[in-house]
């Protein structure tokens, strides 16, 4: 707590000098006296709550006097509260839906892998806005930017194969993916491109789409997905469906080219322990931008004193009411 104005408080000295003339009459005997033949009828052994009760008003007036000059010199109380200004991150998950993603190297595929662990990097990130991507043979916009988690992850969850025409066109998700933030206003915007294979279909090229995506100030960052050398996947044969080790093909020159260009990084993950690390880092590197304004709140309180002072005076009225009316 403190006081507007400070000065007045030196006003306390009235009621201190008020308190002293007081002690000084009673002292003196200089109070307004009545002679008696005897003062039989008034003597006690003691004090009696009469003579207590007498000083009362006074005591009463006093503390009131007080109280408005500490209510006129405006006590307040103030309290630093502090507002968060979040200056959030547009990121666009572009994602390998193609056939190969199918593969068993992680657990229990690819595909299921990449979107357990997205869907992870999404809850991590409440002050963005995320939109998802999908591509194989041509690419779509499985989800718009924005902020509703839950939207974002249900819509996660519906992603799988066989839903476009087969193929990796990679240029055509980069394309896609840039189109979706190219008017955002977001002082930060990210792509992460997550694929398996080798680019083979598609009208644009991951060269040209890297170009768009630098051009308009957007960071990618690709990442490879694939075991090194074999992975187990599932063919379908005249006796069924059959686990056969496949060749990994990744084209790490051109996702690190993409990257580049950008100003992001490549990523190879060859397993769902070293695809969780790369979210986890591309979490850390990508922070969202807070301000903290901090700003004094003031409350009033000389409401309370003042009050304070208006029953002091109420009770004084009643009282001196009282004792008049006693014997």
């Amino acid at each position: 707590m403190f006081f507007e104005y400070p000065g007045l408080l030196w006003l306390l000295v009235l009621p201190l000098l008020l308190v002293f003339h007081y002690i000084w009459l009673e002292l003196s005997g200089r109070r307004p006296h009545l002679r008696v033949s005897s003062v039989y009828p008034w003597k006690s052994g003691g004090f009696t709550v009469l003579s207590v009760l007498r000083h009362l008003p006074f005591a009463l007036r006093i503390a009131a006097l007080s109280l408005i000059i500490v209510a006129i010199a405006r006590p307040r109380s103030s309290t630093q509260m502090e507002k968060v200004n979040t200056e959030g991150i547009d990121i666009v998950l572009a994602m390998d839906v193609s056939t190969s993603m199918l593969a068993r190297d992680f657990t229990p595929d690819r595909i299921s892998a990449a979107k357990d662990i997205a869907i992870e990097f999404i809850a991590q990130r409440p002050s963005d806005r995320l939109g998802i991507v999908v591509f194989a043979g041509e690419s779509y916009t499985q989800c718009p930017l924005t902020t509703d988690r839950a939207t974002l992850i249900n819509l996660m969850k519906e992603v799988q194969t066989d839903l476009i025409e087969d193929g990796t066109a990679i240029g055509n998700g980069l394309a896609t993916a840039v189109a979706r933030m190219k008017d955002s206003d977001a002082k930060s915007r990210v792509v992460i491109l997550l694929t398996d294979g080798v680019n083979n279909r598609g009208e644009i090229s991951p060269q040209t789409a890297a170009q768009i995506a630098a051009t308009y100030g957007i960071r990618v960052y690709t990442i490879g997905v694939g075991a090194n050398g074999t992975a187990p996947y599932p063919v379908m044969t005249p006796w069924g469906v059959e686990v056969q080790q496949v060749n990994v093909e990744i084209d790490e020159a051109l996702l690190k080219d993409i990257a580049s260009a950008t100003g992001g990084r490549y990523f190879r993950a060859t397993d769902n322990t070293k695809l969780s690390e790369i979210y986890s880092e591309i979490n850390r590197m990508e922070k969202t931008r807070t301000t903290l304004d901090s700003f004094p709140v003031y409350k009033e309180l000389f409401a309370t004193y003042a009050i304070a002072a208006l029953l002091c005076l109420i009770a004084e009225m009643l009282l001196r009411l009282l004792l008049r009316r006693l014997p």
